[in-house]
């Protein structure tokens, strides 16, 4: 069983410390790699993807994203104002989720930035997501292609998508790429005020309803100033 979102949730609201000293004055999500803010990098995917509604949190130096948002039509974004209070991405969501609907829906880190292969993975999740299976399905990055990453992992993944967390000082294959699809009745148990959707993540794995897609094309991890360059050399690569 195949879904087809029209919403999106996009994790806007992070303070962007070591993107410093670029975020000094801007929100990370509108620091420019290859000539478009990273947020817009993931919004042109979503409504590639039809999504229609994009919901986008905000947290620090807010109104620069509201200002830079505002005549987006596809898709068309709804702002969820967090900037008088610290939510963490759990408790983002829960707030938006009145927002979101009672349909599984995109999740998507508002700093990500991928390079799609022959079919973009935005469709490619929305396919091989089956709510019967699982609350949560994440676009897995291999750590070994990845450009900007040089972590542990974060999941080993079972050839049925499964997905099994790192045991501290192990090393796994995949990395988290920051998209996924997710079932609003995945939040219905979830705590209230400022809490990491890792809490979400691990309660999944623990009933065995966390699953993960391999990403087809190459995730650039975009954290700190260094990385825009190799990100930037990448992205130029994949449309010459």
């Amino acid at each position: 069983m195949s879904i087809k979102p029209t919403k999106a949730m996009v994790l806007a609201a992070g303070l962007g410390v070591r993107m410093r000293p670029l975020t000094d004055r801007m929100p990370k999500p509108l620091v420019r790699v290859a000539g478009r803010a990273l947020l817009d990098h993931v919004l042109d995917k979503l409504g590639d993807a039809g999504v229609s509604q994009a919901v986008v949190n905000v947290h620090y130096l807010p109104d620069q994203i509201i200002d830079h948002t505002a005549a987006r039509v596809r898709p068309r974004v709804i702002i969820s104002d967090e900037r008088n209070e610290v939510l963490g991405t759990g408790g983002g969501i829960v707030k938006a989720l009145p927002l979101l609907g009672q349909a599984p829906f995109f999740h998507v880190n508002a700093d990500t930035l991928w390079i799609d292969g022959v079919r973009p993975n935005l469709a490619r999740l929305a396919e091989a997501f089956d709510p019967a299976r699982m609350d949560i399905l994440l676009l897995m990055a291999p750590t070994t292609s990845s450009i900007g990453y040089g972590g542990r992992g974060d999941y080993a993944m079972l050839p049925d998508g499964a997905l099994r967390k790192r045991k501290e000082h192990h090393v796994v294959p995949f990395v988290y790429a920051g998209v996924a699809i997710m079932s609003p009745t995945l939040f219905a148990d979830a705590p209230s005020g400022e809490f990491s959707l890792t809490k979400m993540l691990d309660a999944a794995n623990e009933q065995e309803r966390l699953f993960g897609l391999r990403l087809d094309g190459v995730w650039m991890h975009v954290g700190t100033p260094d990385a825009i360059e190799a990100a930037e050399e990448a992205f130029f690569e994949s449309v010459a």
